[in-house]
């Protein structure tokens, strides 16, 4: 209920209705389950968002109501109690929480105060530092040499978890260069990279564990291990932000001066940090990493500014809970609740079946979301997500938006089960599912209209028989309107059919002619992807081109055969022979065929290619050539080509603008080569 309805009454003097009162005990108890979930549990119920909001609701009623407030108000605590299973530590000065800005206005009126405080209208310089979505941690060193480690906790005491700290790589155990202080406490995030995140909660999926939420829940149940070596199992990272003690030393004046001091003693500084002058610089700066946070190899959830002169913080002073001198500005939020309204079945091109669910629009991360995807009927049991829940909507960057979690406790009591429809919703044929594979499928293959539209989009495109001109608004058209109802038809398809279609004319017609014509003439690798076989990607199909040299040989061929192809395994082999042995695939092949689709013989290629099994990724911007160029070179080699990183990799070749998968090559200790390299590669078996 919003706190104006509570508080105010028609004359616009607060109002204090026993409801009103009520209203604000019950919000503390919620404020202090949820907390009690987030720090001692470890098991939040609802998104970060969620819980300031409550708190926001909190503070605006305790403002209008200054009597109402208790010492166990949610207010009067920086965080929530330890848990009593480590042993408890006092921080010589507190941890304190921030106080948080939401918007442009905020930030305006959080740099308005201060400078009155201050009295001067002089533009203040700031240090602009990332808000990790992590734990924040205190490190106490003596003589140079990591003593303790805490848990912030309640922002005056913590929990001692100094033996799973020292298992963080990043965290250094003894100090570097002689000059630091005899005693030195500082602050700083452990975090969790995205892809250590990503590869923890694949190898829970694999032993049917329960998912970390995200990597921040994953951070704080690695640091809470009362087994360290469980902790040293985990992918943790760590930056450091600030200082809390110091003895027998001076530090600079100022909060970047002392981050570049921490950093020369070998505690690791985000790279991120920035020193601006005046707030508009400080919001520019928050455009900036708003558009670079999907491309970091860790979650942030916003952005700390400080004042940077210490003299002005000391002047500036603190409130009960936070510093004035320093605001978060939050991000949109990654995560929000909503309702599950109901869940629908699309079907794919290739047969697969998938649940999507419908919701409630909720704003999250950065635009409006009404539909999230729940992958398979596995993944909504590991859930056990039903219409009519409450569930939480993650989506970061240009992920998919997907629900991570169900508030199990806002459930309604007519909430329905979801299951997979025994029939195909598109064209009713059966949908089967095999034993070996969490995917359910539509068996109407080329009779499927929605597979039909996805295999005609699939075989236009690009790295197929690129057909430029025929994307996915045209296929819609053309399938709607009955001009094609199969592959083939694409190429007999005429002017003044295509001249008369919604938004096209002639001469977008004609082009799109001249792109089918072009497309008849490939080679047998593209036309082999372009069919679409399951599992059968672009480096798959050149090999298959390679070893069996003709479609009529690989069409004969059985599953034993298909095996001695270079990366072909048992389910591969058994989905090409599968594909080969339906008759109207066989239809559609041959009348492909007499359309004029044709392309030049293929010299069987032997199996000792010079990087016959290696693993290549390719990233960022070639100047001398395309990636698809490069691509085609490397698989000529008889190299295998991934469009991602892994363990597996052998040679991540990084162009100019190199993202997350150059950080995660060397977060793996991967092999990184630049464009010269490569072409010395090329050049040395002569492909260029």
């Amino acid at each position: 209920m919003p706190q104006g309805d509570l508080f105010q009454s028609e004359n616009g003097h607060p109002d204090t209705p026993p409801k009103a009162r009520q209203h604000y005990l019950q919000l503390q108890t919620d404020l202090h389950n949820h907390n009690r979930r987030y720090y001692l549990h470890d098991s939040p119920s609802i998104p970060d968002a969620e819980y300031d909001r409550l708190m926001q609701e909190l503070l605006l009623i305790e403002q209008a109501h200054p009597e109402w407030i208790t010492e166990n108000s949610p207010s009067q605590r920086i965080g929530a109690a330890p848990l009593s299973a480590f042993v408890m530590v006092q921080h010589e000065v507190p941890m304190r929480s921030l106080a948080n800005a939401f918007s442009s206005d905020d930030m305006h009126a959080f740099d308005r105060r201060i400078r009155e405080r201050l009295d001067t209208e002089a533009p203040l310089e700031y240090v602009c530092e990332l808000k990790f979505d992590g734990i924040a941690v205190s490190l106490l060193y003596k003589n140079g040499l990591l003593v303790r480690g805490s848990t912030r906790g309640d922002g005056s005491q913590g929990e001692d978890i100094t033996a799973n700290l020292r298992t963080v790589r990043a965290i250094p155990l003894q100090l570097s260069r002689k000059d630091y202080p005899a005693v030195l406490e500082v602050r700083g995030e452990v975090f969790m990279p995205k892809a250590g995140f990503e590869k923890l909660n694949q190898c829970a999926l694999a032993k049917q564990e329960k998912l970390f939420v995200n990597p921040r829940n994953a951070a704080a149940g690695s640091l809470r291990q009362l087994d360290s070596s469980i902790t040293a199992q985990r992918p943790l990272d760590f930056f450091i932000y600030g200082v809390g003690w110091v003895e027998g030393e001076f530090l600079p004046t100022t909060q970047v001066g002392i981050l570049n001091q921490l950093g020369e003693w070998g505690l690791p500084v985000n790279p991120e940090i920035a020193v601006v002058q005046g707030v508009e610089a400080c919001l520019n700066y928050y455009d900036q990493l708003e558009k670079k946070r999907a491309s970091l190899s860790y979650e942030i959830d916003g952005i700390v500014y400080k004042v940077n002169r210490l003299e002005l913080q000391h002047a500036l002073g603190f409130v009960a809970r936070s510093p004035r001198w320093a605001v978060a500005r939050k991000f949109p939020a990654q995560e929000e609740m909503t309702e599950l309204l109901d869940v629908e079945f699309q079907v794919g091109r290739t047969g697969a079946v998938t649940p999507v669910a419908r919701l409630v629009p909720v704003f999250v991360g950065g635009v409006t979301v009404s539909n999230a995807t729940l992958h398979n009927m596995d993944e909504v049991q590991r859930l056990d997500v039903r219409v009519g829940d409450t569930v939480i909507v993650r989506r970061a960057g240009d992920v998919i938006p997907q629900i991570v979690q169900v508030v199990l406790e806002r459930r309604p009591s007519n909430a329905r089960l979801i299951q997979m429809p025994l029939h195909c919703p598109v064209c009713g044929s059966p949908v089967e599912r095999a034993e070996t594979e969490s995917v359910a499928r539509c068996s109407g293959g080329l009779i499927c209209a929605a597979q039909r539209k996805e295999a005609i989009k699939h075989f236009a495109a690009r790295r197929a028989m690129y057909i430029d001109g025929l994307g996915d608004k045209l296929v819609d058209q053309l399938v709607d309107g009955g001009l094609v109802q199969a592959l083939p038809d694409i190429y007999s398809l005429e002017l003044e059919a295509l001249s008369a279609l919604e938004r096209m004319g002639e001469k977008s017609a004609r082009n799109l002619l001249v792109a089918i014509e072009k497309s008849k003439h490939t080679t047998l690798a593209r036309f082999l992807f372009g069919l679409g076989v399951r599992e059968v990607g672009e480096a798959t199909a050149q090999a298959l081109a390679q070893y069996f040299g003709s479609l009529d040989a690989l069409a004969q061929a059985n599953q034993a055969q298909l095996r001695l192809v270079p990366d072909v395994g048992p389910v591969v082999a058994c989905f090409i022979a599968k594909f080969f042995a339906d008759p109207r695939n066989i239809d559609v092949v041959s009348a492909l065929q007499a359309a004029g689709v044709q392309w030049p013989d293929v010299a069987v290629q032997p199996l000792n290619k010079p990087l016959a099994g290696k693993n290549y990724v390719l990233t960022g911007a070639m100047d001398t050539m395309d990636r698809n160029t490069a691509k085609d070179h490397l698989l000529a080699l008889g190299a295998k080509v991934a469009g991602s990183v892994s363990v597996k990799t052998h040679v991540v070749i990084a162009g100019s603008e190199a993202g997350t998968k150059r950080t995660k090559a060397e977060q793996l200790g991967v092999p990184v080569w630049d464009e010269a390299q490569l072409l010395a590669l090329l050049k040395e078996y002569g492909q260029i």
